[in-house]
């Protein structure tokens, strides 16, 4: 196989996953079926299954990728120039804000979308999640261990378990959020993240 050709294939996957990811995070996995994805992105079934095996091989390759971009998207904020960790740290929480509500997220909110529904359908998924979800806990308690260091946040207790419970917090504003199409609790949560690291209320 030629590069040419190699790349042509690499975009073609990443073109399904991607359309996938979209129209996922609207309707949910079971809701959604190959037909649907492959009409979107305008390619035959065989590509598809020359790509993935199956339906739960393409949820899995298709979170593998999400949490993929998440992790250097959250990598790069976390990096950012200039500011201290709690400014990046809140930073990366506002973000989550504006791309995990109610509204159409483009894809962004698929693991809030997925987590509960497909956890209990397939395992590969369950654990494309929970490798996902623990590289975001990872990077937020090490974050949170170097505010603390460099004088910028405070916490009691151990920064995994801080880290643990802010992203358990935000998980589950998220889904208040949809049941009740407003987004009052992400105020909450970012009140008591605050409260949490010793922030001053904004």
């Amino acid at each position: 196989m030629n590069k040419a050709t190699t790349t042509e294939s690499v975009d073609v996957r990443d073109h399904i996953l991607a359309t996938g990811q979209r129209i996922m995070a609207g309707k949910g996995y079971s809701a959604v079926g190959l037909n649907e994805i492959l009409t979107s992105a305008g390619v035959p079934k065989g590509s598809f299954y020359h790509y993935f095996g199956s339906k739960d091989a393409f949820g899995e390759a298709m979170l593998d990728s999400y949490f993929d971009d998440y992790l250097a998207d959250l990598d790069a904020t976390l990096a950012q120039p200039g500011l201290t960790m709690a400014q990046r740290l809140l930073n990366y929480w506002t973000v989550w804000r504006e791309t995990q509500s109610f509204f159409d997220c483009q894809g962004k909110c698929l693991a809030v979308k997925l987590a509960a529904e497909v956890a209990d359908l397939s395992e590969a998924m369950r654990l494309a999640l929970k490798r996902g979800t623990s590289g975001i806990v990872e990077r937020l308690a090490r974050a949170i261990e170097a505010g603390a260091a460099e004088g910028s946040l405070k916490v009691d207790g151990s920064a995994d378990v801080v880290a643990q419970s802010l992203y358990q917090l935000w998980l589950g504003a998220s889904v208040m959020v949809k049941i009740e199409r407003d987004t009052a609790a992400f105020e909450t949560a970012m009140a008591t993240t605050r409260r949490i690291l010793a922030l001053p209320p904004t």
